[in-house]
């Protein structure tokens, strides 16, 4: 197996002796983000109040065209940026609504942001929440799309990977069949699956939307996350900023005015930092012939890998017994395996104690791999947690 550890230098020799398996979590930076982190800070120091010129005429659009060939999208104009996809919950759902409580039709199963904000907009009678379970994952996509069927939510909102399981959808043109600017609104997640799987999303672009960001399998950090916007949904949004009408700033205001393409959903300033990162990973990885295809065919050997030496119990017994989740049969797997157990908060914090990442949700401990990854790491892991949890 070929090494790119070059590719993440930097941040390896930060902390040499560190065990590093939370890539879905928080992915260590290659250090061409390094390069492109510099570049944003040459141009604010050369261009002052100018840059954002250089941020709208160049740097937005080269990373509209890196996410419109990665999730091949017919037009890298209908993607928006902000400082994370919570802030594109507010122009969605607000976009939304129509003087009563929202239908939204969603799971078990979504990362807290939504959760965690879909909870509170119900306590408000914003929206009212029908759950689709996750369990069982046989019949998960089926059954989310009888419920669409049998009662067509006015949004539907779910990962297209989720983060706890790593379950897949796999109705998402059937579920965008339901879909029209005046009807059904449907919303993916896609922050575990962007870059961790080959996705191609050409059939549904003009009716679903699509958001995630640079943090995890991008490796771009904070600060990278977009919004592909279908052509003629919310062509206003209520819920806006001073972007969403750039090229009006100079001249007299009037009425709120908007772009016609995925610019409309933009909010206010935000650091344009992670596009520059972004940006420059991209290049480096077309550089080393990398595309998602070939990172996740080696993701997916170490992760083989991973899964086969915990059954053997060579992670340890702890680790053995745990319940090893699979929850899809064939195609496409997430990049983390997750490990369900009572003690998963407890051996995560055993394990970080002892310089070895992983990462905890609730009773499922998360083991990811990555491309600064190789066999020899997965011995690695698995003799520290066989010492570490016995």
């Amino acid at each position: 197996m070929k090494s790119y550890k070059h590719l993440f230098s930097r941040a390896l020799a930060a902390s040499p002796d560190r065990i590093h398996f939370a890539a879905h979590s928080h992915h260590l930076w290659p250090d061409a983000s390094y390069d492109g982190h510099l570049a944003a800070w040459d141009d604010a120091a050369l261009m002052a109040d100018r840059k954002w010129e250089k941020v709208f005429g160049e740097v937005i659009p080269e990373s509209q065209r890196h996410i419109a060939d990665e999730l091949k999208l017919p037009d890298p104009g209908t993607l928006a940026f902000a400082a994370n996809t919570h802030e594109y919950l507010g122009r969605i759902f607000t976009g939304k609504w129509e003087g009563k409580p929202i239908d939204v039709l969603t799971t078990d199963g979504e990362f807290h942001s939504f959760r965690r904000q879909s909870a509170r907009w119900e306590e408000r009678g914003f929206i009212k929440r029908r759950i689709v379970p996750c369990e069982p994952f046989a019949t998960f996509t089926q059954r989310f799309l009888a419920a669409m069927r049998e009662q067509p939510a006015e949004v539907a909102f779910l990962s297209h990977v989720m983060f706890r399981t790593g379950l897949r959808f796999d109705g998402v043109e059937e579920l965008a069949s339901h879909a029209s600017p005046e009807g059904a609104w449907v919303v993916l997640d896609l922050y575990h699956s962007f870059m961790a799987m080959p996705c191609d999303f050409s059939k549904v672009a003009n009716r679903v939307f699509l958001m995630g960001g640079g943090y995890k399998y991008a490796m771009a950090g904070e600060n990278a996350a977009y919004l592909h916007a279908p052509p003629g949904y919310a062509p206003r949004p209520l819920q806006t900023g001073w972007f969403a009408d750039f090229g009006a700033m100079e001249g007299k205001q009037g009425e709120v005015g908007y772009n016609k393409d995925g610019s409309r959903f933009l909010g206010a300033t935000y650091d344009p930092t992670g596009l520059y990162r972004f940006n420059a990973i991209r290049r480096t990885l077309a550089d080393e012939g990398l595309d998602t295809a070939a990172i996740s065919s080696r993701c997916e050997a170490l992760r083989a890998q991973m899964v086969a030496s915990i059954e053997a119990g060579e992670a340890g017994a702890a680790l053995r017994d745990a319940e090893l989740l699979k929850p899809n049969a064939a195609g496409s797997q997430s990049r983390f395996i997750s490990l369900r157990h009572p003690k998963a908060v407890e051996w995560k914090s055993a394990l970080m104690a002892n310089n070895i990442y992983t990462d905890a949700r609730d009773d499922i401990l998360r083991i990811g791999v990555a491309l600064y990854h190789e066999e020899p790491d997965v011995n690695a892991f698995c003799a520290g947690a066989a010492k570490v949890l016995g």
